[in-house]
């Protein structure tokens, strides 16, 4: 997206004092989200390398990590580690995690998603849109009644599976395969509370598909970079001065008629720092510049610029035009 940059940045001249303490530059997250994978060794018969995959915590929609603790003693007898294994993955409703009337669970492979039913209620349990029913099976199929329907076509159609007691105070279980995940169920019925709805969260295709969308926008920059460029007129003589802030330039070039600064692909998670181009006579004067990317666009060539973020202990970093004129294309 190509803006264009205000006036608003000359406000970093004004010398007004400020009561805040400095505080220290962070340091820039990584550009791409790694997914840890499985690695083998090529040696034959090598033992096999695993990179352990950290589940990643997204707020109000992962239930805290379970550790258990074994305490000096007699270990747990079989049925005893069974009820702490399905007490601790037990989901529950969460009111912050309510649509209307739709309660929806973060997906977790092993949890257990607790739904609560009622006699005479029916409780809607909406699958992913475009996710294939393989099965539906139930502990007790003499005193719950089950079905499915869709809604929807195409690749918007879902699947629903409905699910009645015929009395309260029943509980059973109920397992759910399909084209891409197993759901595991705990159903309890009551007199009058009763949930009408249930559906999911994916977490880890959400991780994947901003993944997937943020790796198009920067393909998307660099495609309108290079469109506008031509190579063999580019000059890599500019050198980076001055402070080592988290915004620091990687470097500059231009192509005789408009200079491209290169920023850490991170920039915008903090504040980006206005541009002054610096005269003979030494004075500065904001210029206007685009921004596409990690990129800043000035459509003029200059003997000399600086960035400038801060008031009191103001961080700057001067961008000088030398006199040799480097080619090189590697790493746009």
């Amino acid at each position: 997206m190509i803006r264009i940059a205000t006036l608003l940045g000359a406000l970093s001249l004004l010398g007004a004092c400020s009561t805040l303490e400095p505080f220290d530059d962070f340091v820039l997250d990584d550009a791409d989200y790694m997914e840890a994978v499985y690695l083998s060794n090529a040696a034959e018969n090598a033992p096999t390398v695993m990179e352990r995959i950290e589940p990643v915590a997204m707020a109000g929609q992962l239930k805290p990590l379970f550790e258990t603790r074994i305490a000096e003693g007699p270990a747990l007898k079989p049925h005893q580690a069974i009820d702490q294994a399905n007490a601790s993955a037990a989901i529950e409703p969460d009111g912050k995690n309510f649509i209307n009337a739709i309660q929806i669970y973060p997906y977790t492979i092993g949890a257990l998603y607790q739904v609560y039913t009622a006699p005479a209620q029916v409780t809607d349990i909406a699958l992913q849109p475009g996710e294939a029913l393989m099965s539906v099976s139930a502990g007790d199929t003499m005193r719950w009644v089950l079905g499915d329907t869709v809604s929807g076509a195409g690749e918007k159609e879902q699947v629903h599976i409905l699910v009645k007691p015929i009395s309260s105070g029943l509980k059973t279980n109920l397992i759910i395969t399909t084209s891409k995940r197993t759901y595991h169920l705990e159903m309890t019925s009551y007199r009058e509370t009763y949930m009408a709805a249930v559906s999911w969260r994916y977490p880890h295709e959400e991780l994947t598909a901003r993944k997937a969308a943020s790796s198009k926008t920067r393909a998307r920059t660099r495609d309108v970079i290079e469109r506008s460029l031509s190579i063999d007129r580019l000059n890599f003589r500019y050198k980076i001065e001055g402070n080592d802030p988290h915004w620091r330039p990687l470097r500059a070039f231009d192509d005789g008629r408009k200079v491209f600064i290169q920023f850490p692909a991170r920039l915008d998670q903090g504040e980006a720092p206005p541009l002054f181009v610096v005269g003979r006579n030494g004075e500065s004067q904001l210029v206007n510049y685009r921004v596409n990317g990690a990129y800043y666009i000035v459509d003029r060539l200059f003997a000399a610029a600086e960035l400038r973020l801060g008031e009191k202990d103001q961080q700057v970093v001067r961008i000088v035009r030398t006199r040799a004129v480097q080619h090189e294309v590697a790493g746009l």
